[in-house]
């Protein structure tokens, strides 16, 4: 009889240098410097002199070829030393949000927030889709996918792909649409924090997913400083902040200006901001007072958020600051739309929008 044999374990090397790994830290990077290629190069760069990331078999001038030929980067034609990043760099960064923000969710445990709903709805559609990461595998059409697979594969040499999946529809996806408003005033880097990254990436990530599993759905960002305007989901990125105040008036008069153009039933606004509204527009003037809550401001802000409340367009508010007077603010305003606040720290945020986006889209509409 043979009896256990331990010895010491030595750790796998790990593969310095691959292009895989520092891709992975250039996708992040992005996010930091707003999409600039060149600025997040030159931090790769720092890190791999202090860090030592890659070898003698593989150095950065191969990663930078690497990039352009795999598509992530292109080089101006004027200028081979200047470098900005391809859709492919976009839709990756997003994809990556995704995963870091949703994946986490899904690979937890029980929850602290009590639902009414007791889980998807199982009452099946005649509509078919292409499978997508995160779909229930009961839901997986297995005559239609097991069809797929011959038609891709043949019988001899038979193999079922992820491609090769089909998943039926159930009823509970009703439309919804919702609006994410971004607060980009120059607060959101004040006193050495960064707010603006986490919104990005949650903002990128909630994209993703609306884009990815939920087809149907409409979501428009809004970005407001001393003004308010639409942005792009291929914007994210390359967004910053601002010498801006903050000018909530406009913001929600854009979203919901937006969501009037919108015919579905389900509709929300989502707020990300860090403080009080700082900023009013009169004509041609800026209204500004950034001491205190100046009274002028804060009663047409309030006066929005009644409007919202009368469409039936709920405001959830995520407060990343923890200042108690603005926390009553946001409470007064709460309380004008019968909508929601959370005061979610920037570690937080995303668990919290993905849960509130999930709980409202799946409202019966009466």
């Amino acid at each position: 009889m043979r009896a256990f044999h331990f010895t010491r374990y030595i750790p796998p090397q790990q593969n310095q240098g691959g292009f895989q790994q520092l891709l992975d830290l250039f996708l992040q990077l992005l996010v930091y410097t707003s999409g600039d290629a060149g600025e997040a190069l030159s931090w790769l760069n720092e890190l791999d002199r202090q860090y030592r990331l890659t070898d003698d078999t593989y150095g950065m001038g191969d990663f930078i070829e690497d990039l352009k030929k795999n598509g992530y980067i292109s080089s101006d034609p004027l200028n081979n030393d200047s470098f900005k990043i391809t859709a492919k760099s976009e839709q990756s960064i997003r994809q990556r949000s995704l995963e870091e923000i949703f994946g986490k969710l899904r690979r937890s445990g029980y929850g602290n927030h009590r639902t009414p709903y007791s889980g998807n709805g199982d009452e099946r559609t005649s509509d078919k889709r292409q499978y997508l990461f995160g779909d229930s595998p009961e839901n997986i059409d297995m005559t239609d996918s097991l069809r797929n697979a011959q038609i891709h594969h043949g019988i001899h040499d038979f193999m079922m792909t992820e491609s090769d999946l089909e998943i039926t529809e159930t009823e509970y996806k009703t439309q919804a649409s919702t609006v994410l408003m971004i607060d980009i005033s120059h607060s959101m880097i004040l006193y050495g924090e960064d707010r603006i990254t986490p919104a990005k990436k949650t903002a990128m990530a909630l994209a993703e997913l609306i884009t990815k599993r939920y087809p149907k759905d409409t979501l428009d960002i809004v970005v407001f400083g001393d003004d308010a305007w639409p942005i792009e989901i291929k914007d994210l990125p390359y967004l910053s902040v601002g010498p801006y105040h903050t000018n909530t008036v406009a913001g929600l008069e854009l979203a919901m200006d937006l969501l009037r153009r919108r015919k579905s039933g389900n509709k929300q606004i989502f707020m990300i901001t860090d403080g009080k509204p700082t900023c009013l527009k009169e004509g041609g003037q800026y209204y500004k007072n950034s001491f205190g809550l100046d009274r002028k401001i804060i009663n047409r802000t309030l006066v929005l958020a009644n409007q919202c409340r009368r469409l039936k367009i709920p405001i959830t508010t995520f407060m990343v600051a923890q200042d108690p007077y603005l926390q009553n603010f946001v409470r007064q305003f709460t309380e004008a739309n019968n909508g929601r606040a959370f005061y979610s720290s920037l570690e937080g945020l995303g668990g919290y929008i993905f849960e509130d986006y999930i709980r409202n889209r799946r409202k019966n509409v009466r």
